[in-house]
């Protein structure tokens, strides 16, 4: 069990630092008031370019082996007592 719980400790470190690291790598989603101003209005009709959807399903993913990493690691610490 002690074994069990190392490989998913080292698996929710992984997953908190891509997580924090894909996270800060995405644009805004909004930007604020000069973008509605400052004439970024034809973007929102062009689409998401390819590199912001892979983000976005990068980010996906690693939030869910965040969570699910985090999960199995409470339900072995309250076994284990």
């Amino acid at each position: 069990m002690d074994m069990l719980k190392t490989v998913f400790t080292a698996i929710q470190l992984v997953a908190a630092l891509g997580l924090l690291g894909v996270v800060m790598s995405q644009a805004t989603k909004s930007e604020g008031l000069t973008g509605t101003i400052g004439g970024k209005a034809e973007s929102a009709f062009r689409g998401k370019p390819g590199g912001e959807d892979r983000l976005h399903s990068i980010t996906k993913w690693t939030a869910i082996a965040f969570i699910v990493s985090s999960a199995i690691l409470g339900y072995i610490h309250s076994t284990m007592g």
